[in-house]
C-alpha cells in the first residue's frame, strides 16, 4: 500500500476519533455547567469544522496536484492549535477547580486533558510525517 494511502487511513479513523473524544468533552462540559446553573450555548456541540474538514481534506490527499496535501497539513495545523488552545482551558479549569476543592470539576479536567494532550501528540507527529513529502513536491 503507497504510504499516503496508510495516511489517509490513519488520518479518517483517527480524525473520527478524536471528533468522537470532543463530542465527549463537549457534552460533559455542558452536564458540569447545568449543575452549576449555566447553559451553554448547543451551538457548541456541533462536530468541530476543523474535524470534518481534516476528514474531507485526508480524502483529497490521494490525488496528485500539491494543493490538497498542502490543505491537509493546514487542517491538521488548525486542529493542533485548537488542541494546544484546549489543553490550557483543562488546565485552567484544573487548577480552579484545585482552588475551590471542587473534586468534580477536577475530575472532569483530569479525564479530559489527557485525550487533548493526545490529540496535540497525533497532530504533531503526522505534521511532521507529512510535511517533507508535501512541501517538497511543491
Amino acid at each position: 500500500m503507497p504510504r499516503s494511502h496508510r495516511a489517509n487511513h490513519e488520518v479518517h479513523h483517527v480524525a473520527t476519533d478524536l471528533a468522537r473524544w470532543s463530542g465527549e468533552h463537549v457534552q460533559r462540559l455542558a452536564e458540569a455547567a447545568r449543575d452549576r446553573g449555566l447553559d451553554l450555548d448547543d451551538s457548541a456541540a456541533a462536530p468541530s469544522g476543523a474535524l470534518s474538514s481534516l476528514r474531507r481534506k485526508a480524502a483529497k490527499a490521494l490525488g496528485r496536484r500539491p494543493e490538497p496535501g498542502l490543505l491537509l497539513l493546514r487542517d491538521l495545523r488548525e486542529l493542533h492549535l485548537d488542541a494546544a488552545e484546549n489543553s490550557l482551558h483543562w488546565q485552567m479549569l484544573a487548577q480552579v477547580a484545585q482552588a475551590t476543592g471542587n473534586e468534580a470539576l477536577l475530575a472532569l479536567a483530569s479525564d479530559c486533558h489527557p485525550q487533548t494532550l493526545r490529540q496535540m501528540r497525533w497532530t504533531n507527529s503526522m505534521i511532521k510525517n507529512l510535511s517533507p513529502q508535501i512541501l517538497s513536491s511543491l
